[in-house]
């Protein structure tokens, strides 16, 4: 973006961000902290989030203060829990895998307790999950034995033959682009 007349400004938590490189500013920070975030873009007059783990009340300060957003912070938290997630899902019909939702360890080891809990499942955080992180296959209940006492959902197992990507934009006016799927690649043990 140097070539063009664009000025962008890059937040980070990492110094050695690739993005760094290529931008006008770049700040070094902590994207879940409420100052860093809004202290950043308070000045700007746009922001793009390629990361859901943002602070989200900074967002909502932001876009009040005139920022123009995107993608919304409503939508940002949405998909930072996947409990709201898969209730959004379930809302819009959407197709996604049978769940139980739990607020609490004790809950989890209750439900476990009535059998209401088939394994082998799938356990996934509530929040701060990604790419495999905070994500747990249950093969017994010993397997619970190992997980936090936080929030989380429990996933049935499904079949799924592959796992597709596609990115979709919208802009301001509502035209909306698909870019081409592609076919997910994982390593067996990083992922």
């Amino acid at each position: 973006t140097k070539r063009w007349d664009i000025h962008t400004h890059v937040l980070d938590p990492n110094n050695e961000a690739a993005a760094k490189y290529s931008c006008m500013h770049f700040v070094q920070g902590d994207l879940m902290d409420y100052e860093t975030v809004f202290g950043f873009g308070e000045q700007l007059d746009l922001i793009t989030i390629e990361i859901e783990h943002v602070n989200i009340d900074a967002l909502y300060a932001l876009e009040n203060k005139g920022v123009k957003v995107y993608p919304k912070p409503e939508t940002l938290e949405i998909i930072q829990n996947k409990r709201t997630q898969k209730e959004f899902y379930l809302a819009h019909n959407i197709p996604t895998a049978p769940f139980s939702a739990f607020d609490t360890r004790k809950q989890l080891d209750q439900a476990v307790a009535n059998n209401e809990i088939h394994f082998p499942c799938i356990w996934k955080a509530a929040r701060f999950g990604y790419d495999g992180f905070g994500v747990k296959k249950l093969n017994s209940v010993a397997d619970i034995n190992e997980l936090p006492d936080n929030p989380c959902i429990i996933e049935s197992l499904v079949p799924i033959e592959e796992e597709i990507s596609v990115i979709v934009s919208r802009n301001p006016s509502g035209e909306i682009a698909l870019y081409p799927a592609v076919g997910m690649d994982f390593h067996p043990t990083a992922n």
